[in-house]
C-alpha cells in the first residue's frame, strides 16, 4: 500500500512550509511554493508523485511538488509486484499569508445585561467594553465577542435597546458581535443537537445583533459553545457565512474533545498545527493557541513564544478568553484578566502579528488566488 504521510489531507500551507519556486525544474514551472511530499510504499514498488519519480530510502519515498493554485491534488502512485495503487490528498496554499492574530472572547452576556440595566449614555461606560477599547487604542487589537441569547430569567437580547446603534457602527472596525449559543447552560448544547436547532438559535441571535447593533457589527460565528457540533451541521453553518471555526483539539480521557467531532486523525493533526480545511464544507478549522483566563500572567509569554518558533504553529495566533472571568461577582473571577490580555496582545504585536477577524478573507488574510 502506498501512503502520503506529509503533507496531511486538508493541510493549509504557507511560505513557512516550503520554498519559493522561482526557477523552472522538472515539472516545476516558474513561481509557486515548492514543498516536499513524503510517504511510504512497498520496497520493490516504483513510486511517482504527480507524475515525477520519487526518491526512495527503504520503504520511504520523497518528491517535490510545486503548488501554484489555491488547491492542489497530490497523487502518489506505486507500481510493483502487487499491481498499481494510489493515494490522493488535497492541500490548500495560503499564497498571500502573513503573520496575524485574532482575539475571540466567548460566553458573553453579562456586559449586555449590565448596559441594559444601567442605561449608560455610552456603551463604554461599561468597564468591560472600556477595557477592550483601551487595548484597541494601544495596540489596534480587534475583538470578536461571541454572545448568548439569554443569561437566564433576568435578561435576554430582546431587552437590549437599539439606541446605541451609532456607537456600535463607529466601533465596528475593531469590535464584532457573533453568535455563540442560546445560553451558557447546558454544557455542550450542540454536541448532540439537530442542525435545525443550531441554525434556529444562530438565526435568532443574528437577528437581535442586526436589530440593536447593525450589519457592520455582525460577524458570522467562529466559535460554537464548547466547540462541538454534529458533522452534518457544517454545510448549514457554511450557508450562514461561517468560514472558520476555532477549537482546542485536545485529548481528554474519553478521546479528542472540543474538536467539532472531527475524526481522531484530523483532531491529532490540529493539536499540532494552525489550521486544516474541510473541503466539502469549505470551513477552515483553527487551533486555539491560548485561553487567557486559564493561563497565569507570568506564563502568557512562555506559552506563546514557542509557537512562533514552529512552522506548523507560527503563522496564525488564535487568542482566546471568556467574558465571565472579568466580573467580580463571578465565582472564578480573575482580578488580573485585562493584564493577561494585554500581555498576550503586546507580545504578538511586538513580534509582527497583525490583528484580524478570522471570518474575513482567508483566516483574516487575503484570499488565496
Amino acid at each position: 500500500m502506498v501512503r502520503i504521510d506529509e503533507p496531511f489531507h486538508g493541510a493549509v500551507l504557507n511560505h513557512r512550509h516550503g520554498q519559493a519556486a522561482t526557477s523552472p525544474g522538472p515539472g516545476s514551472p516558474n513561481g509557486g511554493l515548492r514543498i516536499t511530499v513524503r510517504g511510504t510504499a512497498p520496497l520493490r514498488d516504483r513510486v511517482t508523485v504527480n507524475g515525477q519519480v520519487a526518491r526512495r530510502a527503504g520503504e520511504a519515498f520523497a518528491a517535490e511538488v510545486v503548488l501554484q493554485a489555491r488547491e492542489t491534488d497530490i497523487v502518489a502512485a506505486a507500481d510493483g509486484p502487487r499491481g498499481h495503487a494510489e493515494h490522493r490528498i488535497r492541500v490548500l496554499w495560503d499564497r498571500h499569508s502573513r503573520p496575524r492574530y485574532r482575539f475571540s472572547i466567548d460566553d458573553n452576556s453579562f456586559f449586555l445585561r449590565d448596559i441594559a440595566a444601567q442605561g449608560y449614555r455610552s456603551l463604554f461606560e461599561c468597564f468591560y467594553l472600556a477595557g477592550l477599547k483601551r487595548l484597541n487604542a494601544r495596540y489596534g487589537a480587534r475583538f470578536s465577542v461571541n454572545i448568548y441569547f439569554t443569561t437566564g430569567p433576568d435578561f435576554a437580547l430582546p431587552q437590549f435597546p437599539d439606541r446605541y446603534r451609532g456607537e456600535w457602527a463607529d466601533n465596528a472596525h475593531w469590535l464584532k458581535l457573533a453568535f455563540h449559543a442560546w445560553a451558557n447552560d447546558p454544557d455542550r448544547p450542540y454536541q448532540h443537537a439537530s442542525t435545525e436547532k443550531l441554525i434556529a438559535d444562530l438565526d435568532r441571535v443574528a437577528a437581535e445583533i442586526l436589530r440593536f447593533a447593525g450589519e457592520a457589527s455582525y460577524a458570522p460565528p467562529t466559535v460554537i459553545h464548547w466547540g462541538m457540533v454534529q458533522p452534518q451541521a457544517l454545510p448549514a453553518l457554511a450557508s450562514r457565512g461561517v468560514r472558520a471555526l476555532s477549537g482546542y483539539f485536545c485529548r481528554a480521557p474519553w478521546g479528542w474533545d472540543v474538536n467539532y467531532l472531527l475524526d481522531d486523525a484530523r483532531s491529532e493533526y490540529l493539536s499540532r498545527h494552525d489550521a486544516l480545511v474541510d473541503f466539502p464544507s469549505g470551513i477552515v478549522f483553527s487551533r486555539v493557541d491560548i485561553v487567557c483566563n486559564s493561563v497565569p500572567l507570568d506564563r502568557i509569554v512562555p506559552t506563546l513564544a514557542p509557537l512562533a518558533q514552529d512552522p506548523a504553529t507560527a503563522e496564525v495566533m488564535d487568542l482566546f478568553t471568556h467574558e465571565q472571568y472579568f466580573w467580580p461577582f463571578y465565582r472564578h473571577y480573575v482580578p488580573d484578566h485585562f493584564e493577561r490580555l494585554e500581555a498576550a496582545i503586546a507580545w504578538v504585536t511586538e513580534h509582527g502579528y497583525a490583528p484580524v477577524f478570522l471570518h474575513e478573507g482567508f483566516l483574516g488574510g487575503p484570499e488565496p488566488a
